[in-house]
């Protein structure tokens, strides 16, 4: 074994896929890359790791409402760009050209280019931590995707692109809630 840098542990163990989050002030949409996923447990709920140094987190803080909008790996570049320059001087839909979709249960948008959109509702805020606790009020899928896959943040800038799905689903039917 060679040794790691500890600074460098959370790399080999980096959360679930990139996502995009929009939010609504009242006044105007935005959207926020976010690297730091987590599914809490079989029901939905889930959670994100942001804090006041994001431009949209004082929008999720107030409206206590978000959605989660899974990209495509085609969509890459726009995730990284929107990732690198702030709410507070750009409209991310307009200059990524994204399309904001109406969702059913909160005032953030879906995105329409996105595979799959969550709407939620903040349970919880650990600030101590920097960790956001969603409800999961709506989920819809994009069946007119070509491309499938998603993409995990490694932490350094590159990311990895999901590949082969390995299904041992009959192995763990005991273990998984009705319905899966």
């Amino acid at each position: 074994m060679t040794p790691l840098p500890l600074a460098r542990a959370f790399t080999l163990i980096e959360s679930g896929p990139v996502v995009l989050v929009t939010t609504s002030d009242g006044e105007a949409n935005n959207v926020m890359t976010i690297s730091w996923t987590l599914v809490v447990d079989f029901t939905p709920k889930f959670a994100i790791t942001t804090g006041p140094w994001n431009y949209s987190y004082a929008a999720l803080e107030k409206s206590r409402e978000c959605v989660i909008a899974i990209p495509g790996a085609d969509l890459i570049d726009t995730v990284v760009g929107v990732g690198t320059c702030s709410g507070a001087d750009t409209d991310k839909f307009a200059r990524f050209g994204l399309t904001p979709l109406r969702a059913q249960r909160v005032r953030a948008p879906l995105i329409g280019e996105c595979l799959a959109n969550i709407e939620c509702r903040v349970i919880d805020i650990v600030e101590r931590h920097n960790i956001v606790v969603l409800e999961g009020l709506a989920a819809h899928r994009n069946e007119s995707r070509r491309e499938t896959r998603i993409c995990h943040a490694v932490g350094d800038g590159s990311f990895i692109v999901d590949g082969e799905r390995i299904d041992r689903r009959a192995m763990m039917q005991h273990k998984l809630p009705p319905g899966l």
